[in-house]
């Protein structure tokens, strides 16, 4: 065999190799993306609806009931409001007027089914996903009046 056909076997099965690698670091970069939504964006459609996502927002005060190890909350942008229903043992920081973010996936029924639940870790932190959302629900709330 010539020294050319090796060397141009080498760099197909490397650019091969290359590409291989590629789609399976993409692929699992896709399977791992998990996208945040608002919840005047999950009422509008926004959000998928047999994928992993996350809601993030305030827990609307007086809406967080508990039944053994599920909790029933809401969690508004101060526009709209989703319900959202978690089972298991929710952060200590976790309160009512507080911010949140929950992961997990939407029901049929419109009900957020929470898989993880995180809290704010002190006073003054909101997610920044959550706070430009809050803000954003807020001047568009102050423009439809």
């Amino acid at each position: 065999m010539k020294a050319r056909y090796k060397r141009a076997g080498v760099v197909v099965g490397g650019v091969a190799v290359i590409g291989i690698a590629a789609a399976l670091v993409l692929n699992a970069f896709r399977s791992n993306l998990v996208f945040f939504f608002t919840p005047t964006q999950i009422l509008a459609g926004e959000a998928p609806r047999a994928r992993t996502f996350r809601v993030g927002g305030m827990v609307k005060e007086g809406s967080l009931k508990r039944h053994d190890l599920t909790v029933d909350f809401v969690v508004t942008d101060t526009a709209k409001e989703v319900p959202v229903s978690y089972t298991g043992i929710l952060p200590d920081l976790f309160k009512e007027g507080k911010g949140v973010v929950a992961q997990g996936q939407l029901g049929v029924d419109g009900r957020f089914v929470a898989s993880e639940v995180l809290a704010k870790h002190d006073e003054n932190y909101m997610p920044p996903e959550a706070k430009d959302a809050v803000l954003q629900a807020q001047q568009a709330a102050r423009t439809l009046k």
